[in-house]
């Protein structure tokens, strides 16, 4: 072996490196592992406050090599979400506010059209936003520019009333570019500063949105606001009550009446006998209070007050607030925004809520509501003079944020503290209240403190936004998923299992089929797999379930590398070559098939990568560098191993007893019977068809839309039950599936429904969960927990449907030109192509005809992509080693008289050894994947099971035979002779047990006929 030396050196410096990388995971552990115990007591509860504070105390302190545990941790392989739990969310920026800021607030009701208009047309478009506004405008305003529109005063340097509709989409496609990248600068410094081990922000090329993952986090809602906030800070003066008196007074009258006139129409409209109002209602209160006037004349006062249509809406709570109870703001603020009632109100007064409710003395939750001064519609002062802000403590003990303001911000502060001595100073965080003190005495220099009702975790989080900065326009989370911890360490239990079964299992039968060397593959594949998590680590990968089950694979698929170099040496062997010569000969010979077998599924990896998000992201990574490192062991490894043997005069058996004639003599027709094997496939695909045209997908929520959660109950549940529990309070009925478990006895189960799925504000999640348990609460006495949840958007679906078609198609291209250029002809091209059409279709076949049949998920989704576009890169491999063998046959046999039929199907059987030990080994890991691999994974290893089966029969029984068709169609063009048994020899009737295409001449014939049953075809070589 030539450079064993550099070899040697090489794979010691690999093995260095991964030794490093590797060791901040295991000193991370332990130190996690020592919290852990430190924070559970003597009779087994666990402090997780307890846990944090351990770890608190060594985050910055020097524990490993120099490097704090923070260092650490940020070094160590991580786990997924789904490995751990946490959050993974899709931010997008809203183009539709940034125009709206381009526009001065401009209110045009075209204008306004328009943007309502595109954002409806992108959720089945992948047009820009601003080209899909535009459109819009166009059609509804033909006859007026861009420019009146946008040529306001901030925008004058850059466009003007004359400026072309061309110049003004520039301009606007140039500043929602511009925003989208000061967001994810914004976004990522706030997340930096959350203190989340491994967050993992990227942004999303051409879509203007934003991917985040954060690890192991347990409160959604605060995540939720870190990310949406603008951070738009104001700091304004507020209207007392007594100062809009008159105001308020008009605003009763307003309801009096409105009520008034509401009870008169519901009067009319119910007849004499009719029923009663409902007790809980506006008009039953005001009725009561009514009554109770003419009863009792020493509650006149209180009783006046409670029969007042203002004092039903809105509490006086403070001298300078009225609070609404929290299930009447929806109707609080379409009164105060009704134009009756703002014209009561001075020009400069805006209304405000409270960033919190306080509960009542009749518990119920009442949310203050605030009149504050802003001359113009703008505070005057605002958050951009901040220049530092610190979480930090006041003089009582409590959480409190301190701010540093900038010369003209301390200028414009001390001005408006001094006017307002003894008054209150609002200070709002994107358009709430988070604090109204009165003003002690002026503020002279810069400094001051935001305090008020807080956590510690709400001062850091306000720290943190204020200074990462204020988004240039509101984010809409589009899609999110949370995944709780409880399901997450489930899912690292069921990977474990999994992958230690799977791969002992592949280990114990590559010894069992080549003895002794089968213990040197299995060296390599243990090199392999310690590469592989090594190079992860130091790239600073995710370990994700997908990503376990890529690591599996990877290892299930290596044992093709070193299934090829055997069988070559097998053969070289069996010529009488010398042991020496053997390993050499057979490395060579074995090099053009794995190079080409692993560079079709690196490029279907790499296909994943780009388009993948995600789980899918993780398992392509794997993947990726799992092609790599068994490249490498394979190649390197392994013939390192064998030299050893060389050196020493030893020699190795490549094949157990039972193995050793297993494949020696087989003659399978796989040929002559290619029209049957064309209607098995068809027969399948057309029952497919007619599935899908009747059936259609179960389709995952990310690819229609919607909320989707995995809920577990404390005892088995029928899917029926959860159904008809939440059809009630969701308005429709949702999609129910059993999640684990097998149908009646399980305990699990996942929801998928589009209630609130169109809602992107503030609170629509959590009242989507609050419905959701509300209906699950009518399943008395079995108790439900929600593990996980997932959002996504009508938008974000649309986009991740087109992208897994582009890239299934881009796979395809890429194969097929790949083919091309390696074997420079056409018909291996169409062979390829088709095989891998064909085993996408079956897939989607088995998947609509069985959806709902089987006891597990079968939903179309990202994962499923992902599955799919895996099984082509591995049908790929098995086919292009049979088509290397195709191709080495017929150089051999250039200027002979075999038939191509006949030369391509002693090709095939010549490659069955290698196609049935590597299938076997690959579903052999495949099958402990989906038996123990855990409900995560359930429909994708499902689907590479199947795939992985029907890529070795397409390779075989598909793609071979279109080759065959479409070399004797060229050859019978070239030569103007057919190339068939049956058209060459003029026989009436060919004998049963004689293939077809076994000879050229009569005489031929005849001669082979005799020698069949004696002497097996002759062959170049055994694979």
């Amino acid at each position: 072996m030539q450079n064993r030396t550099g070899i040697l050196i090489l794979t010691g410096v690999i093995a260095a490196i991964c030794i490093y990388f590797l060791s901040f995971t295991f000193v991370s552990r332990s130190i996690k592992a020592d919290a852990e115990a430190y924070a559970t007591n003597k009779q087994g509860q666990f402090d997780r406050a307890k846990e944090q504070r351990y770890l608190d105390s060594l985050w910055k302190e020097p524990v490993f090599l120099g490097s704090t545990l923070q260092e650490v941790t940020e070094r160590e392989l991580g786990l997924g979400l789904d490995l751990q739990g946490g959050m993974h969310v899709v931010l997008e920026v809203s183009p539709a506010d940034i125009l709206r800021s381009l526009s001065g607030n401009n209110r045009d009701p075209k204008f306004n059209e328009a943007l309502k208009q595109a954002g409806e047309d992108q959720k089945t478009s992948n047009t820009s936003f601003v080209d899909l506004f535009a459109n819009n405008f166009k059609k509804l305003a033909p006859d007026t520019k861009l420019a009146t529109i946008f040529a306001t005063s901030a925008n004058r340097s850059k466009i003007n009333f004359q400026s072309s509709d061309t110049e003004v989409r520039k301009l606007l496609n140039d500043e929602v570019n511009g925003a989208f990248g000061r967001a994810f600068q914004i976004i990522q410094a706030r997340v930096d500063k959350f203190g989340v081990a491994n967050p993992n922000i990227q942004r999303l090329p051409g879509s203007g949105r934003i991917q985040i993952e954060l690890p192991g986090v347990d409160n959604p809602e605060r995540i939720r606001r870190l990310l949406t906030g603008s951070a738009k800070l104001e700091f304004t003066e507020v209207y007392r009550l007594n100062e809009l008196a008159p105001a308020i007074e008009g605003m009763g009258s307003y309801l009096l009446r409105e009520e008034t006139a509401r009870k008169a129409t519901a009067k009319a409209s119910t007849p004499a006998t009719g029923t009663t109002a409902q007790g809980n209602s506006l008009e039953s209160q005001l009725a009561q209070g009514s009554k109770k006037d003419s009863t009792s004349k020493s509650d006149t006062a209180a009783t006046s007050a409670q029969g007042t249509a203002l004092t039903q809406l809105f509490l006086p709570v403070g001298q300078d607030q009225l609070g609404v109870y929290l299930k009447d703001t929806a109707r609080a603020n379409a009164v105060l925004n009704a134009p009756e009632v703002r014209s009561l109100f001075p020009a400069d007064a805006v209304f405000a809520w409270d960033r919190k409710t306080f509960k009542a003395t009749d518990g119920k939750e009442i949310l203050p509501l605030y009149f504050l001064k802003k001359p113009g519609g703008r505070a005057p002062l605002e958050g951009d003079v901040i220049t530092d802000a610190t979480n930090d403590y006041d003089d009582r003990g409590r959480p409190e944020v301190t701010m540093n303001m900038n010369a003209e911000g301390a200028r414009k502060w001390k001005s408006l503290t001094a006017a307002n001595v003894g008054r209150p100073v609002a200070i709002l965080l994107d358009n709430l209240v988070y604090t109204a003190p009165n003003v002690q005495n002026e503020i002279p220099n810069g400094r001051s403190s935001i305090s008020g009702n807080f956590t510690v975790e709400e001062t850091k989080d306000m720290s943190n936004v204020l200074k990462a900065g204020k988004l240039p326009a509101p984010t809409t989370i589009v899609e999110e998923s949370v995944v709780g911890a409880t399901l997450g360490s489930e899912a690292v239990s069921a990977g474990v299992l999994s992958s230690v079964v799977g791969i002992l299992l592949v280990f114990g039968f590559v010894v069992f089929y080549y003895n002794r060397a089968g213990v040197i593959a299995d060296i390599a594949l243990l090199v392999n797999l310690f590469f592989l998590l090594g190079v992860m680590a130091s790239l600073g990968a995710v370990l994700t379930m997908p990503g376990i089950a890529g690591i599996v694979l990877s290892i299930g698929m290596a044992v093709d590398a070193n299934v090829l170099i055997f069988e070559r040496i097998k053969e070289e062997l069996e010529l009488g070559k010398t042991f020496k010569q053997a390993v050499s000969d057979g490395f060579k010979n074995a090099l053009p098939s794995i190079i080409d077998s692993n560079v079709t599924t690196f490029l279907t990896g790499i296909v994943l990568f780009i388009f993948g998000t995600g789980l899918i992201l993780g398992f392509a990574t794997t993947l990726i560098i799992g092609i790599l490192t068994s490249l490498f062991a394979a190649i390197f490894i392994t013939r390192l191993l064998l030299e050893y043997y060389i050196r020493n005069g030893k020699t190795l058996t490549f094949s157990s007893t039972w193995a050793k004639k297993l494949f020696a003599d087989s003659d399978f027709d796989f040929v002559s019977r290619r029209k049957l094997y064309y209607t098995i496939s068809s027969v399948i695909i057309g029952a497919g068809i007619i599935s899908v045209l009747f059936r259609g997908f179960g389709l995952g929520v990310d690819f229609k839309g919607g909320r989707s959660y995995v809920v577990r109950f404390e005892k088995a549940i029928t899917t029926d039950d959860v159904r008809n529990s939440l059809e009630g309070v969701l308005g429709a009925s949702p999609e129910v599936k059993t999640y684990g478990g097998t149908g009646i006895g399980a305990n699990q189960v996942k929801v998928t429904t589009s209630y609130l799925v169109d809602d992107n504000s503030a609170g629509a999640d959590k009242r989507a969960e609050a419905t959701i348990y509300k209906g699950l609460s009518s399943l008395k006495g079995n108790p439900a927990h929600i593990e996980s949840s997932q959002k996504v958007g009508p938008t974000i679906a649309y986009d991740i449907l087109t992208s897994a078609l582009w890239s299934i198609l881009l796979a395809v291209a890429v194969v097929f030109v790949y083919i091309l250029i390696r074997f420079k002809k056409l018909a291996f091209g169409y062979g390829a192509v088709v095989a891998m059409f064909h085993d996408v279709l079956i897939i989607l076949a088995i998947f609509s005809i069985f959806n709902g049949l089987l006891p597990f998920s079968l939903d179309v989704d990202q994962a499923f992509v992902g599955a799919l576009l895996t099984i082509m890169g591995y049908s790929m491999n098995d086919t292009v080693v049979v088509f290397d063998r195709i191709r080495e046959y017929l150089n051999e046999n250039r200027g002979k008289k075999e038939s191509i039929p006949t030369i391509i199907n002693n090709a095939l059987n010549s490659t069955l050894s290698r196609t049935a030990v590597t299938g076997f080994s690959t579903i052999l890991v495949l099958l402990v994947l989906f038996i123990f691999g855990g409900e995560t994974i359930r429909g994708f290893s499902f689907a590479m099971l199947i795939g992985v089966i029907v890529g070795t029969y397409s390779s075989l029984f598909v793609a071979t035979p279109i080759v065959v068709d479409a070399l004797s169609n060229d050859q019978e063009k070239d030569n103007g002779t057919p190339t068939t048994i049956e058209k060459k020899t003029g026989f009436d009737a060919i004998p049963a047990d004689f293939t077809s295409a076994e000879a050229t001449t009569p005489e031929e014939f005849t001669a082979k006929k005799e020698k069949k049953a004696k002497t097996p075809l002759i062959r170049p070589s055994q694979s």
